[in-house]
Order: C-alpha cells, then structure tokens, then sequence
C-alpha cells in the first residue's frame, strides 16, 4: 500500500542547506508520500530561485513576497518585481510575510507597510498569504482582520480563503480568532517536542478543517531528528503527532491536511 498524500505547506528549498542534494531531498519526500511542496520566498534574491525551482521540479510550487526581516528596502521597485512575479502558473501564494517584533530587523512601521502593501497584492491577484508572526500577534491580527474583512465586503473569494498562520506558537485566543477570519494554521516540528505541551493541548482543541502541516526546512526537525536539517519528507512526523493527539488515523489526518493544502492553495488550477 503507498503513503497516504501529504502536503509540505512550507519548505525552504532554496537555501544553501540543500545544494548538496536539493533532487534528492526532493525524491526522498515523495517516496514518502509528500505529493507536493510549497516554498516561500523571503526576499527579492530568494524570489528568483522559488519560482526558478518550482518551474524545475513538479511536486514544487512557489510563494514570492518578502519577509518583515527583510522589509527596510521594501517600495516601489520591490513591489513591481513580487507582482511580476507572481505571474508564474506555479506560484500560488504571497510570502512569507507577516510581522517580526522578536528580531528588531526593520522598524515595526516599515514591517507594517510591507505587509500592507503586500496584503493589497494579494488580494489584487487573488492568492492567498502565508504568515510570519513573532512576538506580534496582536498587531498582526488586527490587521489581518481588517484586510480578511474588506475581502468579504468586496465579494473576493480569498475571503474564505486568505492565508495561514505559519509555524503557529501562540496562544489559543490568537488561534481561535484567526480561524474565525478563516485563515488556517500551521504546524510545524515542534508539535513533536516532548516540552511542547502549551502547544500540543492547542492542536487537540483546533478544528482539523482549518489546520496544515509543515516542516518550514531545514528549520525545526522534528522528534526525534531535533537539532538535525529538516526536510520535507519529515512532514510525516508532524502528521503522525497529530493524528496521536487528535487520537485519530494518521491516513485521516493526511488526507484531511491535504485537503486544506488544496483548499488554501489551489495547486495547479493555473498550470
């Protein structure tokens, strides 16, 4: 019997950690059963190689956007380049954006225009975002809010569908609040971590519906690969933690997870 189809919601192929064995990485995720990557960008540079990798490789696609980290430059010219783009049949997101409080990289104003900006981008093009939060959650909820909110006055249809909250370790409130503007949350390898309670209790209490799994490689190796590279075919791990807290079968968790990933995604409806 093969894998059940799993889909790695965020992956950063494109870095250097891979390019030793970026195929090989990838052969080894499907063989796993990870039918499909999703690889944010998180920067003007890193743009470039997502989409050139998804165009190479078919079970990759690309988010192009720029992260809050990288968000001092952010203006016109930035702009222009994630629009164009943003074009490519396999691009199917902006991001990673979102806020960055944590790490004081770029002035919070700045961080707040570069998402604003792109959260307008988004809903010009109709893609939905995928979400960076650090110590920002209640900035960075109002104005996903407001933004979720203006969609479904205009009719859009990423309304129901406008993005997730990536590699989620907040609170409940947060979480509950952001399920409620339709965004879905996403876990990643620390769900696995024996200290990990806080956030283990969350995912029991989270609707499956609105949740996806991720390993955001090579970051955040799951047990019991913690403090090694990340890669997509772990994403099972993560999966596997899931279905044993939600005391469900993994085959149904799969096929549930993957099924937002569509859902949220919509790979290969502009191939």
């Amino acid at each position: 019997m093969s894998a059940p189809a799993l889909v790695d919601t965020h992956c950063h192929l494109d870095l250097d950690a891979f390019d030793a064995d970026r195929p090989q990485v990838i052969e080894r995720a499907v063989s796993a059963g990870v039918t499909t990557i999703i690889n944010p960008s998180v920067n003007l540079e890193s743009n470039e190689k997502v989409v050139a990798l998804a165009q190479e490789h078919a079970p990759v696609y690309a988010s192009v956007g720029i992260h809050p980290n990288d968000s001092v430059g952010w203006g016109a010219e930035q702009a222009t380049r994630v629009r164009a783009l943003a074009q490519h049949p396999k691009v199917v997101a902006i991001g990673e954006i979102g806020l960055d409080y944590y790490w004081d990289r770029a002035p919070k104003g700045a961080q707040q225009r570069a998402l604003r900006d792109q959260l307008e981008l988004a809903a010009e093009l109709e893609l939905p975002v995928i979400v960076h939060n650090r110590e920002a959650g209640d900035d960075l909820l109002a104005m996903l809010q407001d933004w979720q909110s203006a969609l479904a006055r205009a009719g859009s249809p990423l309304a129901e569908r406008p993005g997730v909250l990536h590699s989620f370790s907040s609170d409940g409130e947060l979480a509950e609040k952001a399920i409620a503007a339709r965004f879905f949350i996403g876990l990643t390898g620390p769900l696995t971590f024996k200290n990990a309670k806080d956030l283990q209790s969350l995912a029991t209490k989270l609707p499956l519906e609105s949740l996806l799994v991720e390993t955001d490689s090579p970051y955040l190796s799951p047990h019991p690969h913690r403090g090694q590279r990340n890669e997509p075919a772990k994403v099972t791990l993560v999966a596997e933690k899931l279905a044993a807290i939600k005391a469900q079968a993994f085959e149904a968790v799969a096929a549930a997870t993957t099924a937002n990933a569509q859902r949220l995604f919509q790979f290969g409806a502009r191939t």
